[in-house]
């Protein structure tokens, strides 16, 4: 087996708990407290098993796409930390409630936390090998604080922030569309142009020129070298 297909099936195992693990804990929370009060209770049910749902229904779309993890992650576990201790008053169980909005931010930081392990599993350290899987690899632009460039298996795009939306905040170029990949130094006084509406703080240290449909883009990141890496590998293969 290889270092690859190992990190798939840890972080494959991750994404599970998030996706299925999580409502699967809330319903057996739910089903617990309804068996204990009278019939009606049981329609408290409905909430765990749509979650359940939306996961299983969410889970072959966003397998192999990190950047929804955290998202899914952080709502599912704000929701379950809320109902399992909002739920008991329908059996006449107040003192849950109290620690409703604990419970909600421990379920936040739970889910957020699975989505990082899985993201650190996948990613940490970043191997030339990865170019042959099927995921979207997420790589931090220096000197702004959400800005990212993610590879895809047939695509590169330039994101201002996690929810990025329309053509002056995101830019996706096919990688067949991409016509050069150089690594660059930067001494932290360029002016750089960026593909979107995006200020960032010039700083020092390793870029990559992008060539693209006929324009030239530099990109600060730490990670120049293994992101031609992975974007050259991935062209080869489209």
């Amino acid at each position: 087996m290889t270092e690859v297909e190992r990190r798939h099936r840890r972080v494959q195992r991750v994404v599970a708990i998030v996706y299925v693990g999580i409502p699967v804990v809330l319903l057996a929370i739910v089903a617990w407290v309804s068996s204990r009060g009278s019939a009606a209770a049981w329609i408290g049910c409905v909430v765990p098993v749509a979650m359940l749902g939306l996961g299983l229904f969410l889970l072959p779309k966003h397998r192999y796409q990190p950047r929804w993890w955290a998202g899914v992650g952080g709502l599912f576990g704000v929701v379950t930390g809320l109902f399992a201790t909002l739920f008991p008053l329908v059996i006449g169980v107040w003192w849950p409630a109290v620690l409703a909005l604990p419970a909600a931010i421990v379920g936040l930081l739970a889910g957020l936390l699975l989505a990082r392990r899985a993201n650190l599993a996948l990613l940490v350290p970043v191997v030339p090998e990865l170019a042959e899987s099927p995921y979207e690899l997420t790589f931090q632009l220096r000197g702004t604080p959400l800005a990212t460039v993610l590879l895809g298996a047939d695509s590169v795009e330039i994101r201002s922030s996690p929810a990025a939306r329309g053509d002056e905040q995101s830019r996706r170029y096919p990688l067949s569309a991409i016509t050069g990949t150089f690594e660059a130094s930067l001494s932290g006084a360029e002016r750089l142009k960026f593909p979107i509406a995006l200020s960032a703080v010039g700083t020092p240290g390793p870029a990559v020129i992008l060539q693209a449909s006929g324009d030239d883009w530099v990109l600060p990141t730490n990670q120049a070298a293994i992101l031609i890496e992975l974007l050259d590998r991935r062209r080869t293969t489209i």
